[in-house]
C-alpha cells in the first residue's frame, strides 16, 4: 500500500498563518516526502468555509491547484502529484486537458488526475452560475471525463455533449506518460460508481469513512463493473482519511489536544478523541499500521491522509513525520 498528504492549501490549513504562504507549502510537501509519503494531493475551490464542518462561514483563500502542483514538481521531484478533485464547471473541459498534458510534462509524468462534480455552490455563484441539480451535475461530469481521457493522449478529438464538446481538438504535446496519466473521479452515490466502471481508471472518496460503510460501497461499484463486463480489481482504489498518530495512548491524547487548539473554533468543540477515531486512521504507531492493512484488504491501493481536522489541514508537522514512520513502507 501506498500514502499520499493531503497539503496545506487554505488560509486555514496552518494554524497562525492567514495567509498561507507557498513557502509553507513546499516545506510541508518535503517533509511529507522525506518521511516517505508517495504523493502529494491539492483540491479545487476558489475559495472555502468551514461552516459545513462546524466551524464559521468566513471565506479562506485558497491556492490554485495546477499552478501550484506545477511549481512543487521542480521542488519535490520524487513523489506523485494529483488533485483531489478538479472541479468539472471551472474550466472547459478541453482547455482543462490542455493544461493536464501540460502540467504532466512538466512534472516528468508523475501526474494523477481526479475530477469532480462539484459539491460548494459559491464556487458556481461567483461563476455567476445556478449550481446544477446533483444529476445535472453527474452528466456534465461524465462529459469532461470523456473529453479529459480522450485528449490526454494527443488526440484528435470530436465530442458532441450538452455541456462540452470538442471538435478536431488536439492536444500537443500530449501527457508524458503513456498512454495517459490516471483519471478518476470522487464521491460515493451509486450513478458515480457507475460512472467509475464504465469510463474511469479509479475511484476515490474521503474522509471519513468506517470499512464496514465503504465495504458497502464497494458492492455497488462490483455490481456496476459485472454489469459492464469489468474486472472490479482494475478500478484503482484511492481514500482519503482524517489520520492521526501517537507513539503511544498519552502522546495520542497530547497531539489531539494540540490539533484541537491547531484547529479553528467550532469543529472539534466538544468532541473526544474516542468520538473522533471513528471512519479516521486513528491510534497508535501499531493501532495505525492495523487499521491501513485493513485497507489494503479492502483494495485500496492509497490512502490519502488528511493530518488534520479539515480537508487540507495540517495540525503540525511533527504529526506528518509520526504518520510517514508508521505507515511508510
Amino acid at each position: 500500500m501506498k500514502f499520499g498528504l493531503a497539503l496545506p492549501q487554505y488560509d486555514y490549513s496552518v494554524a497562525g498563518e492567514q495567509p498561507l504562504q507557498f513557502e509553507t507549502i513546499v516545506r510541508h510537501a518535503q517533509v511529507a516526502a522525506d518521511a516517505g509519503f508517495s504523493s502529494l494531493w491539492l483540491s479545487d475551490h476558489l475559495f472555502l468555509d468551514i461552516a459545513k464542518y462546524g466551524g464559521s462561514d468566513e471565506i479562506h483563500g485558497a491556492y490554485e491547484p495546477l499552478v501550484t502542483l506545477a511549481a512543487l514538481s521542480r521542488v519535490v521531484p520524487d513523489v506523485r502529484i494529483g488533485t483531489l478533485v478538479l472541479l468539472e464547471a471551472l474550466r472547459p473541459a478541453a482547455v482543462l486537458a490542455k493544461a493536464l498534458a501540460s502540467l504532466d510534462r512538466i512534472c516528468d509524468g508523475r501526474l494523477d488526475v481526479g475530477l469532480g462534480a462539484g459539491w460548494y455552490e459559491p464556487d458556481y455563484t461567483a461563476l455567476g452560475m445556478v449550481m446544477p441539480r446533483p444529476g445535472e451535475r453527474l452528466d456534465r461530469l461524465r462529459e469532461a471525463v470523456a473529453i479529459v481521457t480522450g485528449m490526454l493522449g494527443g488526440g484528435p478529438l470530436d465530442f458532441d455533449g450538452r455541456h462540452h464538446r470538442a471538435v478536431g481538438a488536439v492536444n500537443l504535446p500530449p501527457a508524458l506518460q503513456t498512454p495517459r496519466p490516471r483519471v478518476f473521479v470522487g464521491g460515493k452515490g451509486d450513478r458515480l460508481l457507475r460512472l467509475v466502471a464504465e469510463h474511469c481508471d479509479g475511484w476515490n472518496t474521503c474522509w471519513a469513512w468506517t470499512p464496514d460503510d465503504y465495504r458497502a460501497r464497494l458492492a455497488v461499484l462490483d455490481a456496476e463493473c459485472e454489469r459492464v463486463g469489468r474486472d472490479p480489481k482494475s478500478v484503482w482504489r484511492t481514500l482519503g482519511l482524517y489520520a492521526l498518530c501517537g507513539e503511544d495512548h498519552a502522546d495520542l491524547e497530547r497531539r489531539f489536544e494540540r490539533l484541537r487548539e491547531a484547529t479553528p473554533k467550532g469543529v472539534l468543540d466538544g468532541v473526544t478523541l474516542d468520538s473522533w477515531r471513528t471512519g479516521r486512521l486513528v491510534g497508535t504507531v501499531e493501532e495505525v499500521r492495523a487499521q491501513a492493512e485493513e485497507w489494503e484488504r479492502l483494495g485500496v491501493d492509497t490512502i490519502i491522509v488528511g493530518a488534520g481536522a479539515l480537508p487540507f489541514q495540517v495540525g503540525d508537522l511533527d504529526d506528518v513525520r509520526l504518520l510517514g514512520d508508521a505507515l511508510a513502507p
